[in-house]
């Protein structure tokens, strides 16, 4: 028989009852003496047995609100079945700008600001890629031309200096060649010779260290120029392996949010299958929440009865040796006390008369006092002889069989919400199908294609990079011979030169100086305007490059003229999703550089409602209909029995008190007697005895009687004291039982009504809460399912990074470079033009002359024919 419960609180009334009875029989106990914290907690127990009426009062009012309520307070859902947090890929650390690349990079950007302080010229593109298949109108070129002003003056000052420096170069070698321009090797002397030299002498050193600084800035752009591309190249890898996981990484994380409901699926299939040992020890916890502290209690009366049962025999153990102890106490003092005498009898023993009365009171009182504890022994082996811990282990059965009766009631319930889980499975899977994915796969496979081709030119690009940077150096050289000739003769001049010496006389260091500056400006004429030539090509392209697509990428422009309609058609990204509205690649950008999912980012919420895919409340429903027609019954127990509680009460009026007063007065007697008294007169009367027998035989009777005195003080005395230690322990717990056993009953009383009136409510409730934590791990789902989804599958950060990648790639590392060699090489070039003049004009006041013009101060010179007095 038992009791049919419904998991519905209005199946109650339809219930079957029924009572399967649990006899529990108690029995107090004792805790021993040696234990002293367990004895501790017990006593405070028992201490208060004389308030155990007033608790079991409190108990019932407690039981009482308990019942008032509603139900017991739910337990919270194991956490195991909460979905996990979606893994987002680990992505390469792209590039980022260098300081040492663009080291010249604001003095270039501004040169360009000023050639080209025109707007991105968005209306005019918009015309040329308009206009691109058909012919250029003359209006579209003429805007164009117009926009490129400035680059067109700088060009045409670039072809002004490459067509003037060869011929100017030209007829200043013929001029030498004809005796003219310098061909005359003299020099007028005059009072302001030596400032003009100096004067020469210091705008040429300035001219020659700013070439030189020119050049350093051509040697290092030329090396910056080599790192970005060599940096470009790995960089351009990086980002597209960061696409290549994006795009990767997108139908995985789908898949990942997918697979999670298979695995709530399945968590919530196993709870099903584990209904038994799950639900059964909840609803196991609730019952014995309330049935532990009484089964405590019953433990604890076993656990004392049984130390109690130890004691009783150590105080028998200890009677017994203290009985044997006295017996041969008195044994040895009979003997010793015959002796005496019949050492006193003998007549040649004098003055012992005397000694007789006091021998006759030389005795110990061995009589036992302790009082009898054969009622007490006895009560303690009747509830031995009651197997507690069996009656326990049935009580312990019980419950272990509550998930087997919980399983065997729900096996229907269980098979048929499995079938509707699989339902549950098949509806969320659609989200795959409703997700663009296709398209992130062709261009995966784009990216593939394109980084095969990647590698395959690479060194191509390599070995063309290796031949630039050769031809680069060579100019970089070049540049620098003329630096270092000017160097030379600035240095060599002034070594060698004697200001009062004649020029015709000046010596050879001096002279060499001189030839070095005109070798510096030869080499000067002979190479710039083929320097000029790259400078102009590569400002051109570098510097359009800049104003075109570098500084509108940075600010946006280029983004915007993208995205403006018509100028790349197949970039229709709404159409080709199939949205209602148009996305730009600007949005994309912006959402992107936020690092936004792809959901917000091309608007998904237009091709499908999550929310529908991800609501399964039409079968969470059919579960629980599931559920409330179930019907687990389970049985009532009875804790303890009217036979149990009488034995208990008969057990508890024969725990009498023990009085120890009895043994303290025999440990008084015994610890009154004192033998060396006795002893010393004996020793006294020997003292005065003429025979030496006698006299011996009373030292040897003294000295026993002393060794009998000693054993009462180290034998006699320390067994009574452990006796009296004992029959006081026993005694508390003696005292203590009727509280011990009060408290016993008022706990199985109070757990007893609490089953009784809840049992069939912890069922329900924790049946119901079961159901809701099953169906509440889908619920976590669905929520868990549609904020990943529109919150962290497909984070497009990696896109706005590959972008922003590229920009630096393209701009902040190659064309950077590029704009700086460039414009190092013209700087270099536009100071040639000062570099050769004052070289030219400062060698003649270092070169050996041949015609000499005496000078002092009365300005009297040599005379030279007029012909010979032209100057260079």
């Amino acid at each position: 028989m038992g009791h049919g419960f419904g998991l519905i609180e209005g199946d109650a009334g339809a219930s079957r009852q029924s009572h399967e009875v649990i006899t529990l029989f108690v029995q107090p106990s004792l805790s021993p003496p040696v234990d002293m914290g367990f004895c501790e907690s017990v006593r405070v127990l028992s201490g208060q047995a004389s308030a155990g009426a007033f608790r079991a009062a409190v108990v019932v009012l407690l039981l009482q609100v308990s019942l008032a309520q509603t139900g017991p307070p739910q337990t919270a859902c194991p956490a195991a079945a909460a979905p996990q947090n979606l893994t987002q890929p680990q992505y390469q650390h792209t590039a980022e700008e260098d300081a040492s690349v663009g080291f010249m990079a604001a003095l270039v950007q501004s040169f360009l600001h000023t050639v080209q302080p025109n707007p991105f010229p968005k209306d005019l593109i918009l015309k040329i890629v308009k206009d691109f298949e058909m012919q250029l109108s003359q209006e579209t070129i003429k805007e164009a031309l117009v926009y490129e002003v400035g680059f067109l003056v700088c060009a045409a000052i670039g072809v002004l200096y490459i067509v003037l420096m060869p011929i100017v170069g030209f007829l200043l070698a013929c001029c030498r060649c004809c005796g003219n321009c310098g061909g005359k090797m003299y020099q007028k002397q005059t009072s302001a010779i030596h400032c003009r030299r100096r004067t020469l002498y210091w705008t040429a050193f300035v001219t020659t260290v700013i070439l030189l600084a020119g050049n350093i800035c051509m040697f290092k752009s030329n090396e910056a120029i080599k790192v970005s591309v060599d940096q470009s190249q790995v960089e351009l890898n990086k980002t597209i392996n960061n696409i290549h996981s994006f795009l990767t990484a997108v139908p995985q994380q789908v898949d990942d949010v997918v697979n999670e409901s298979s695995r709530t699926v399945q968590e919530v299939s196993s709870n099903l299958d584990a209904i038994g040992p799950q639900l059964g020890r909840e609803i196991k916890a609730r019952m014995r929440a309330t049935v532990d502290q009484a089964l405590h209690s019953v433990r604890l009366l076993d656990q004392e009865t049984v130390n109690t049962t130890l004691q009783l025999d150590r105080l028998n153990s200890s009677l017994a040796q203290l009985q044997s102890s006295v017996d041969h106490l008195q044994a040895n003092l009979t003997a010793v006390k015959n002796r005496i005498n019949n050492t006193l009898s003998n007549p040649s023993c004098i003055r012992c008369n005397n000694l007789k009365p006091e021998l006759r009171d030389l005795t110990v009182d061995t009589s036992n006092t302790i009082p009898s504890l054969n009622e007490f022994q006895s009560a303690v082996d009747e509830i031995n002889r009651t197997d507690l811990k069996s009656k326990i282990k049935e009580v312990e059965n019980y419950f272990d069989s509550i998930p087997q009766m919980v399983t065997n009631a729900t096996k229907g319930v269980v098979q048929s919400s499995k079938q509707l889980l699989g339902n549950i499975k098949t509806q969320i899977s659609q989200v795959t199908n409703n997700i663009p994915l296709s398209a992130l796969t062709n261009v995966s496979e784009t990216l593939n294609l394109l980084q095969r081709n990647i590698i395959k030119i690479t060194p191509e690009v390599k070995r063309a990079e290796h031949i630039r940077w050769a031809v680069c150096v060579v100019l970089c050289c070049v540049v620098l011979l003329v630096v270092v000739c000017n160097f030379l003769g600035l240095a060599l001049g002034p070594l060698g030169l004697t200001p009062e010496a004649d020029p015709t006389k000046r010596s050879g260091t001096a002279d060499c100086g001189g030839t070095f500056l005109m070798m510096g400006a030869g080499l000067s004429f002979l190479f710039s305007w083929l320097f000029m030539i790259a400078v102009l090509l590569l400002f051109l392209l570098g510097g359009n490059v800049y104003t075109l697509l570098c500084q509108p990428w940075i600010n946006g422009q280029l983004l915007k003229l993208i995205d403006t309609p018509g100028v790349f058609p197949g970039l229709d990204i709404g159409s080709t999703l199939g949205l209602k509205t148009n996305i730009n690649i600007s949005d994309i950008y912006r959402d992107c550089e936020k690092n936004q999912p792809l959901w917000t980012t091309l608007h998904l919420y237009e091709l499908m409602n999550l929310d529908d895919l991800l609501n399964v409340t039409k079968y969470t429903e059919q579960i629980q209909q599931h559920f409330d027609n179930a019907d687990i019954t389970l049985s009532d127990i009875t804790l303890l029995s009217p036979e149990v509680k009488n034995q208990l009460r008969s057990f508890s009026n024969k725990a009498t008190n023990i009085d120890s007063t009895a043994v303290m007065q025999q440990m008084n007697n015994i610890s009154s007697i004192n033998l060396n008294t006795t002893a010393d007169q004996l020793d006294k009367l020997a003292a005065v005895q003429p025979n030496n027998d006698t006299r011996e035989e009373l030292q040897n009777e003294a000295r026993d009687l002393r060794q009998i005195q000693t054993d009462i003080e180290t034998i006699i005395i320390p067994q009574l004291e452990n006796l009296n230690s004992t029959i006081g322990s026993l005694g508390s717990r003696a005292e203590q039982i009727n509280g011990t056993v009060e408290e016993v009953l008022s706990n199985v009383g109070a757990a007893q009504d609490f089953l009784d009136t809840n049992t069939t409510q912890i069922v329900k409730t924790e049946s119901r809460t079961f159901l809701d934590c099953q169906l509440g791990y889908f619920t976590n789902y669905a929520a868990w399912a549609n904020v990943t989804i529109t919150e962290q599958v497909g984070r497009c950060g990696p896109v706005a990074g590959a972008v922003d990648s590229a920009e630096i790639i393209l701009c902040s590392y190659i064309v950077e470079s590029l704009n700086a060699f460039w414009f190092s090489l013209g700087w270099c070039m536009i100071f040639f033009i000062p570099s050769i003049i004052f070289s030219i004009k400062l060698a003649k006041y270092y070169m050996k002359m041949k015609f000499s013009d005496v000078y002092d101060d009365k300005l009297i010179m040599n005379h030279i024919p007029r012909a010979q007095m032209k100057i260079i």
